[in-house]
């Protein structure tokens, strides 16, 4: 009966996180504010392979793999990657975390709207972090829930730079 009870209750925390099929419809018409000020706008980042991390300041995994993905970022950016931070988070709180923990690639606040964003993109928990790559031509490739890792970077890139 235990073993019964074991097997379900896996199979339905298997299935609350596996990821949904993503709605791209209006994915790349959207723009985000920088915490300078300045705004990123998703159609800027076509034609280049693009990783979009969503991440909050509160996150403790997320905190932790910001370092993980600054030096991917300053390793791979020569060779056309991209790598853009979307923060599910308040703009002051990201303004003191990135001048405590500066990173090397650009980020932008999503705000609470970042959940929902995440959700169209299959993440239907809207836990985080969650990552997603997109090829050169904007088709969505990989998508994780969860701290990334040396190995999935690497896999990623591989999968995006030829």
């Amino acid at each position: 009966m235990a073993l019964a009870a074991a097997v379900v209750g896996g199979a339905v925390g298997w299935r609350r996180f596996q990821l949904a099929e993503p709605d791209l419809a209006g994915f790349w018409g959207q723009s985000f504010p920088a915490p300078d000020g300045a705004s990123h706008r998703l159609a800027t980042f076509r034609g280049r392979p693009l990783l979009v991390n969503f991440w909050a300041t509160w996150c403790p995994p997320c905190v932790e793999e910001m370092p993980l993905l600054s030096r991917f970022y300053t390793e791979n950016k020569a060779n056309g990657m991209q790598l853009l931070g979307l923060a599910v988070d308040k703009p002051e709180s990201v303004q003191r975390f990135l001048a405590r923990l500066p990173v090397s690639f650009p980020v932008a606040l999503a705000g609470v709207d970042g959940i929902e964003l995440a959700r169209q993109l299959g993440n239907t928990v809207g836990g985080l972090p969650f990552s997603i790559l997109f090829d050169a031509n904007g088709r969505l490739l990989e998508r994780k829930l969860g701290p990334l890792n040396e190995r999935d970077l690497s896999g990623w890139r591989a999968a995006v730079l030829v």
